[in-house]
């Protein structure tokens, strides 16, 4: 699904000589890269405060961490999402509420989000998944009139760019009042290893988050807040920092790929190929298609057998897994998320990907229908 030693060896050159700068300095965590790293990320964003942190899930769990919620507020989510999403809502003794999505953008429904907003709804966690956006500009909306916090996950979406509050377009992660991402390695940003980072314009939200992440310390030694130990290593950040000068061109190559999918399935019946918003841009984190007629996971079977990987994000909804069947609660039925774990297929698109292979796959998923 992504070559990353196709990728490494066109910028080997500067990685190997960000790591070696690090390893030179002895300063493995908390050293000068990742500061660095925090700053260039948040010029490249456009967002005052950037905190680095061990992974995507921490950033979640040290959002919500941050807004100091009570025990058993409740904090709306879509059901068609990655578990990590409700994961930390349920290790705070929060109330998770799910919505469904829309069939066409697999984000968000706006229409199950309003019917999901009760007096103890607090937070508002906008997944924009697959690389494209959910409607941030109707969410701030519902959200500002309801004095609702809204946290975006934004892990597979970075580098995308949407309508925000007032129809300005702005990175997605910033619109929000907390965004949040990973940069595990597959991620249209990821470094070599497990990394994540929250993202704010508030100042005391980015002061009380880098507490958070440090122990819940004030200063080396004086602990305010309870916190948790989740910090971006300096390697990690230095390799952050060299890949972060090449991920627009990485986005345009994705969305060069997608369009010759696009021009490949779009006449197919029994597939549907991914919607772009008209609000949101595309980074292409996947390019997944909707498969009809019950066929998806024979033709998975069939590529598969010429040596073409495919992937089933995700094959069930979060109201169907079993760790969170008993303590989700719906706000409106979740159609659409169950209909999309029965079609969704993600093919490969990756900036590896030359025409040669992309044509062999087009060639092959066309010929399971003929």
């Amino acid at each position: 699904m992504v070559d990353l030693v196709g990728q490494y060896k066109k910028i080997k050159s500067e990685i190997d000589a960000s790591i070696l700068d690090v390893v030179a300095t002895g300063q493995f965590i908390k050293g000068p890269a990742v500061g660095a790293f925090e700053e260039a990320l948040g010029e490249y964003l456009n967002v005052n405060h950037v905190i680095s942190c061990a992974n995507g899930t921490d950033a979640l769990q040290v959002a919500l961490m941050a807004l100091d919620l009570e025990i058993g507020a409740e904090v709306i989510l879509p059901a068609f999402t990655y578990p990590a999403t409700v994961e930390v809502v349920a290790l705070l003794k929060l109330k998770p509420v799910l919505v469904d999505v829309d069939i066409d953008t697999f984000n968000m429904s706006i229409e199950s989000l309003k019917q999901a907003i009760t007096e103890k709804t607090k937070v508002i966690i906008a997944v924009h998944l697959f690389g494209q956006s959910a409607n941030m500009e109707e969410i701030m909306t519902i959200a500002n009139a309801n004095n609702i916090k809204v946290i975006e996950d934004n892990a597979q979406a970075t580098g995308t760019s949407a309508k925000g509050v007032d129809a300005l377009i702005a990175k997605t992660g910033t619109i929000g009042h907390i965004g949040t991402t990973s940069f595990f390695p597959t991620k249209n940003l990821g470094c070599y290893g497990d990394g994540g980072a929250i993202f704010t314009t508030n100042k005391e939200l980015a002061e009380r988050i880098r507490m958070i992440c440090n122990h819940g310390q004030e200063k080396k030694y004086y602990h305010s807040i309870i916190g948790v130990n989740s910090r971006l290593d300096s390697i990690q950040a230095a390799i952050l920092i060299a890949k972060l000068g090449y991920l627009d061109q990485h986005t345009e190559k994705k969305n060069a790929i997608a369009l010759l999918y696009d021009n490949a399935f779009r006449e197919m019946s029994l597939i549907e190929i991914p919607k772009r918003a008209s609000y949101s841009s595309h980074s292409f984190h996947q390019y997944t298609i909707k498969v009809k007629d019950q066929k998806r996971d024979s033709l998975k079977k069939h590529l598969n057998m010429q040596g073409i990987p495919s992937m089933v994000y995700y094959p069930l909804p979060i109201h169907q897994q079993k760790a969170y069947a008993s303590i989700v609660s719906q706000a409106t039925a979740l159609n659409n998320s169950e209909t999309l774990s029965e079609q969704v297929l993600s093919l490969p698109i990756h900036t590896e990907l030359d025409t040669k292979e992309q044509e062999y796959i087009i060639e092959h998923v066309k010929s399971f229908f003929n």
